[in-house]
């Protein structure tokens, strides 16, 4: 079976697919494509890991493969998150990033994410070439063809990333206020970085799970409502500002309020745009997927800011990043960047940023919102997931085809197939599904004005999918 890459990568189970044989012919196809884009001579490859099994073993092959193969590859030290890879490929110049994580997928996953030159996400362009050179080489791949070196350098990515990471928030006033907060890595690579910020600064903060656990406690390292009730408690009972968490990679968040409240990653992408677009006095628009609120939008409306819509994945927000177009760019599955940023995921950055809010506002993000509320109006926003069986994979094109005129009884005012296919209402409610690019899984997301009307809608996705 040919080794495909999805939203952010090649992924698959460790010991099934995901063996050191197949990290070696990811590897070669790289270091092939780069070969054949004249890009070999031009710079290192940087390669790091996370706190997932063998982690350190498969980048350590990786980085001996690169060498072997007579390119200059960069082995970052220890744990890494993906910003602080995305940081390093752009301050040492790189021609390429290779990250080994599969970020909040279950423990029992490992992945391969391949990066370009300015930090961001391989695009599809690229990543299908890369795969055209795996079936070429997959025929008669031997992983020892290549004898791999130690002839590659060690690299410490953090003391660079997080120099940056100051010269872009507000520390004099996360400062003043004096917060104290709970920081929850979820046994992640984000363990020794946003908590190391924070204390740099005189600020208290009480870290969670500051271990490796490869098996992330026995679920997937994915900063949602159901995985941090430890750190609800901790924020209720410590009396903490905010409640910060990163997923395995640190390229998610997922954040607390003071009375114990998940702010939805929808909820804070709007939230921060309204922040920095009246705080840092910037120009340009701002980005969400096809998957993300519309609340945005409507902040955006009322700040007379276009917005960029673009299929799911990073990578498609992170190219605005690039031609500064924006000012902050997100999508619901928690990834933010802002301008002058990365084109990457940043849950780190995401956690500051909204310390810096509360902080310079005066007001916690529950109060923040409730004024967003009072100016735009309310939404609601969830997503479900729905397993890919054979029998749904068969039929799911065909049904994803479809151009129906209402829906349960509601008129489709709009068709958007830019990722999937989403029936936007007369009302503004809207209704999305499309198959995962990360897992085996089919995503339906609605948006209405009322939770009861988001159950509605979330119900008819389901059996839209299943006739």
């Amino acid at each position: 079976m040919p080794l495909k890459f999805g939203t952010s990568g090649w992924r698959a189970v460790i010991a099934e697919e995901f063996t050191f044989d197949n990290v070696l012919l990811v590897t070669q196809a790289i270091c092939e494509h780069l070969r054949a884009a004249d890009l070999s001579e031009k710079g290192p490859i940087v390669v790091g890991h996370d706190t997932r099994f063998l982690g350190e073993r498969f980048s350590a092959r990786c980085a001996s493969q690169i060498a072997g193969n007579e390119l200059s590859a960069i082995l970052c030290d220890g744990f890494s998150p993906t910003p602080a890879i995305a940081h390093t490929i752009r301050s040492r110049r790189a021609i390429a990033g290779i990250n080994f994580t599969a970020s909040h997928n279950p423990p029992e996953y490992n992945g391969m994410k391949l990066s370009t030159s300015d930090g961001a996400p391989a695009l599809p362009e690229i990543t299908r070439q890369v795969e055209a050179f795996i079936a070429q080489l997959q025929t008669n791949f031997d992983a020892d063809q290549i004898l791999g070196t130690t002839n590659y350098e060690s690299f410490d990515p953090r003391p660079g990333y997080l120099e940056d990471l100051e010269s872009k928030i507000s520390f004099n006033a996360i400062e003043k206020a004096q917060g104290h907060y709970a920081f929850d890595p979820l046994w992640g690579t984000g363990r020794g970085y946003l908590d190391t910020l924070f204390r740099s600064h005189g600020l208290e903060v009480e870290t969670l799970h500051d271990w490796r656990d490869v098996t992330f406690g026995g679920q997937a390292p994915e900063p949602e409502d159901s995985h941090l009730s430890q750190l609800r408690t901790a924020v209720i009972e410590k009396h903490c500002t905010l409640g910060l968490a990163t997923d395995g990679d640190s390229d998610r968040f997922g954040i607390i309020d003071s009375d114990g409240t998940f702010i939805t990653p929808n909820q804070l992408i709007a939230l921060l745009f309204d922040y920095l677009a009246e705080s840092r006095n910037w120009t340009g628009g701002v980005a969400r997927s096809v998957a993300t609120s519309h609340l945005v939008d409507r902040v955006a409306k009322e700040r007379r800011v276009a917005v960029h819509e673009t299929p799911v994945g990073f990578k498609f927000i992170g190219e605005l990043i690039n031609e500064d177009q924006i000012i902050l760019g997100g999508e619901e599955s928690a990834g933010l960047s802002i301008k002058g940023h990365y084109p990457e995921k940043d849950g780190i950055l995401a956690c500051l940023l909204a310390a810096e809010a509360v902080a310079a506002r005066g007001a916690t993000l529950r109060e923040q919102l409730d004024a967003i509320y009072r100016r735009v109006g309310r939404v609601e926003s969830a997503r479900a997931g729905v397993r890919l069986t054979p029998e749904l994979a068969e039929k799911l094109p065909e049904e994803l085809k479809k151009e129906p005129a209402e829906l349960a009884g509601r008129r489709i005012e709009k068709i958007n197939r830019i990722d999937g296919v989403k029936f936007i209402f007369a009302d503004g409610s809207w209704l999305l599904m499309r198959p995962s690019g990360t897992e085996p899984l089919v995503r339906i997301y609605a948006e209405s004005e009322s939770q009861q009307d988001l159950e509605v809608l979330l119900e008819e996705g389901r059996k839209y999918l299943f006739g």
